[in-house]
């Protein structure tokens, strides 16, 4: 479908989208899974793109700049969370404003924001990211979501030479995966799928954990300093939770809902184990991982794909049949490939 992007306002850019990542919650967004999408929806929050306008009062930016864009195109920048660096905690009466799907908090308003799934996007200038050029612009995109998603509770969590189970070795899995070793951790990757096996020691995972095998996770009780679970899908916890040591900490990222069943306070309580949960980062928190992936050569595995065939991407994701991300090469929107 046309939609009509208004011309960017004093603070704002105007972003050319090159590369669109495809994120696991583009699909919950456009099924409405989380009973708040406000359709017509164009999804897409891994944005590659070149400034190709600005606003007058933009001094960031200019014109022909490779910039990223996230989850978040705004907030109300006044409130507590916003003057600290932490927009996406915005306090303001809406929140943030989301990449797509307007606000945060859309409350008895219709407003609506589309996404990268589009030829250009909108954005405050604050909201926008530079893309160190020691990256491929290819393969990029997944940083701006799975990446900042997955290191911002590593760097908040994680203490150096921890024990670190990283469940799910999907889209934000396999970027936890490479960032918690390059933080110096001993990385164990949790996953359903022995086929993962091979691909997880790739990664650069000391050791994997088949979590269907009972005695496996028997033996791995009380072990690990700091869990991280991807799935995004409900899920039973309590037998991850028993694989933490005492004080150890779980985050779960990825699912915005209830486990499958209820949390076993009793298995939490005996080791003073504690279990959160965590979403997206700050804007300061996604410059640094871009920087961090930079500077330790790591690159999100992704197939590039064209518009076209995104409804069999998406398909594939429920699947679990991609390896690691889809990324959408924004030229075939206009025919070029």
């Amino acid at each position: 479908m046309d939609i009509q992007r208004h011309a960017p306002k004093r603070d704002e850019v105007l972003i050319e989208v090159l590369y669109c990542g495809v994120c696991h919650s583009d699909i919950h967004q456009v099924n409405n899974d989380w009973r708040n999408t406000i359709y017509p929806c164009v999804p897409g929050h891994e944005i590659i793109g070149k400034i190709a306008e600005t606003g007058d009062s933009v001094t960031a930016f200019k014109k022909g700049d490779i910039v990223g864009v996230g989850c978040m195109i705004d907030s109300c920048k006044q409130c507590k969370s916003c003057t600290s660096g932490e927009e996406q905690f915005c306090l303001g009466p809406v929140g943030m404003t989301m990449t797509y799907n307007g606000y945060w908090k859309p409350g008895d308003t219709d407003f609506n924001t589309f996404g990268g799934f589009s030829t250009h996007i909108i954005a405050n200038e604050k909201f926008v990211l530079r893309i160190p050029a020691e990256l491929d612009l290819q393969s990029a995109a997944p940083i701006l979501c799975a990446g900042v998603t997955t290191y911002s509770p590593l760097k908040m969590y994680m203490k150096k030479d921890a024990k670190v189970g990283i469940v799910g070795i999907g889209g934000l899995g396999h970027m936890a995966v490479m960032i918690a070793k390059a933080m110096g951790a001993h990385v164990t990757a949790i996953t359903t799928k022995e086929e993962k096996r091979e691909a997880a020691m790739e990664l650069g995972a000391d050791a994997v954990l088949i979590s269907e095998d009972e005695e496996a996770m028997k033996g791995h009780e009380v072990t690990f300093d700091f869990i991280l679970i991807t799935i995004p899908e409900e899920f039973d916890i309590n037998p991850y939770i028993c694989l933490l040591g005492p004080r150890g900490t779980l985050i779960t990222v990825g699912l915005l809902g209830p486990y499958k069943s209820p949390t076993d306070n009793n298995e939490v309580a005996k080791y003073s184990r504690t279990v959160g949960a965590s979403i997206i980062g700050s804007i300061r928190e996604t410059q640094e991982v871009l920087d961090f992936c930079a500077k330790h050569k790591i690159a999100p595995h992704v197939q590039m794909i064209k518009m076209d065939e995104i409804n069999e991407a998406f398909d594939k994701i429920k699947d679990e049949e991609v390896r690691f991300r889809f990324v959408i090469d924004m030229k075939s929107m206009n025919g070029e490939i």
